[in-house]
């Protein structure tokens, strides 16, 4: 077994008997010295043995947030509404001030009336690139540390939360091209010795109601599934199109800030956004897509120098041959429609009707959505995904029963990965070839400072490179 600062890396993790296809072994020796040298910051405390598990149902829980988004701060919120225990939030930190400042804020009113659970002064809210290091040394070994900045700083975090023996939720996608998915395999399967859980913020896999329907789907309730369809269709939200940078901020925080519109940042709008979708339907198959092509571009930008594309069709294989079509879209205006399908020999089911949450899932005879047709409904109203998660997630650590996501989440960001870039690229790309790309986007983001060049250059125009499908094949820009 090959050990460096603490970190095996000798293997990937076996594959997920749920799912068919798997990442092979593919880490070779080249790859292996430079995984290991990325990790020397953390080498210090990574060998110290630490006890993990907290008391079923007595010890406090030690909760700090990294990166104050939307996300994050609401995954806080339903960390600090699991039951199962005492547990409260006593440190966060981002890059942004205000960010912080807000979410501090939206978390004290939702817990106003428990104000223990936000036990984070002054003195515990930390600010800059290295500020995840210093809401980290706050906790214990056992506690838990919310990683939601942007996905490409996700493997720098999980390496230092794995050395000070911390239990982690990260927000998905949580890699975004294959030097990073391979570094976050070896990553995950390190945690998993070291007894410590992991959960990853794909909640619709957590959702009963999707759970009841994989299995009625994979015991032939709908016949042969065939195809599936899948769409998120709406106007831009989040940072997806971005003007052009302000004179005063660096190139390196603007793209930080207004990551959904970089790929180096979070996959861009493709992975950031689509990735539920992609998930929920490779679920109801039980299997991974082999392959995908796809078509996308960007239409009525103006003066916008994001790297995304406004509208995306990408169909994916899977290994029987049958297909997941999803069309991605964010154009104001245009039709709107949040959902998932899935098409077999007998029948149609409804994966996801309107958004994330309620699923709605449902079975007809045949393909039309008619009254007469259904044949199984989901009872009303379900659970919240995104609280069960962390229900899962906080038991598993009470009650030390093994837990850990990191290897699905990987596979499905790199599924994902797959269509983004075969819309790029303009050709198709394969499972295989997706994870052995090397072009990662942003390396040595472990030594990134406020000071240091942004990973992406504009030009002397001030924009920033743009997919340029047919022209720029090996690489998406």
């Amino acid at each position: 077994m090959t050990k460096c600062f603490g970190f095996d890396f000798s293997n990937l993790y076996e594959s997920d008997p749920s799912m068919k296809t798997q990442i092979p072994d593919a880490v070779s020796r080249r790859e292996f010295l430079k995984l290991t040298g990325r990790l020397a910051t953390v080498s210090a405390l990574a060998g110290v043995t630490l006890p993990y598990v907290h008391a079923a149902g007595s010890d406090l829980i030690q909760v700090a947030l990294v990166g104050c988004g939307g996300r994050g701060t609401g995954a806080a919120g339903q960390a600090l509404s699991t039951k199962s225990g005492p547990i409260k939030l006593v440190a966060m930190a981002d890059v942004f001030d205000p960010r912080l400042g807000a979410a501090h804020g939206r978390l004290t009113k939702q817990f106003a009336a428990q104000p223990s659970l936000v036990d984070v002064p002054e003195d515990r809210r930390f600010i800059g690139l290295d500020s995840y290091k210093a809401a980290m040394d706050v906790l214990k070994p056992g506690d838990v540390v919310i990683l939601a900045t942007p996905p490409a700083f996700r493997w720098v975090h999980f390496g230092y939360a794995i050395a000070k023996g911390l239990h982690v939720f990260m927000e998905k996608p949580v890699t975004v091209d294959g030097p990073t998915s391979k570094r976050m395999l070896l990553l995950g399967e390190d945690a998993s010795r070291k007894n410590l859980k992991v959960g990853v913020g794909l909640m619709c896999r957590h959702c009963k109601a999707r759970g009841e329907l994989a299995d009625r789907i994979q015991q032939g309730e709908i016949g042969d599934l065939l195809m599936m369809r899948a769409y998120r269709l709406h106007g831009p939200i989040g940072f997806f199109a971005s003007p052009p940078k302000p004179a005063n901020q660096s190139h390196l925080m603007y793209q930080i800030e207004r990551f959904h519109s970089f790929m180096w940042a979070s996959g861009g709008a493709f992975s950031d956004f689509y990735i539920h979708n992609i998930d929920e339907c490779s679920w109801m198959k039980g299997a991974w897509p082999v392959k995908a092509q796809a078509n996308g571009g960007r239409h009525y930008r103006g003066d916008s120098i994001d790297q995304n594309f406004d509208a995306y069709s990408v169909e994916y294989t899977f290994g029987d041959g049958a297909k997941l079509f999803l069309e991605g879209r964010c154009q104001t205006g245009a039709q709107a429609e949040h959902s998932s399908w899935a098409h077999g020999t007998k029948g149609l089911a409804v994966v996801s009707e309107k958004g994330h949450i309620p699923s709605k899932a449902r079975i007809y005879k045949g393909h039309n959505l008619a009254a007469a047709n259904l044949l199984w409904a989901f009872p009303q109203p379900e659970p919240n995904p995104y609280q069960v998660e962390w229900d899962d997630l906080i038991g598993a650590i009470r009650a030390d029963r093994p837990y850990n996501e990191v290897k699905r989440g990987v596979e499905a960001s790199l599924v994902t990965s797959m269509g983004r870039m075969a819309a790029h690229t303009g050709r198709t790309v394969t499972y295989d070839e997706m994870l052995n790309c090397d072009h990662e986007f942003a390396p040595w983001l472990d030594t990134l400072t406020a000071s240091s060049p942004a990973p992406l250059q504009p030009d002397a125009n001030g924009r920033y490179p743009i997919p340029q499908p047919g022209l720029i094949t090996k690489r998406e820009y």
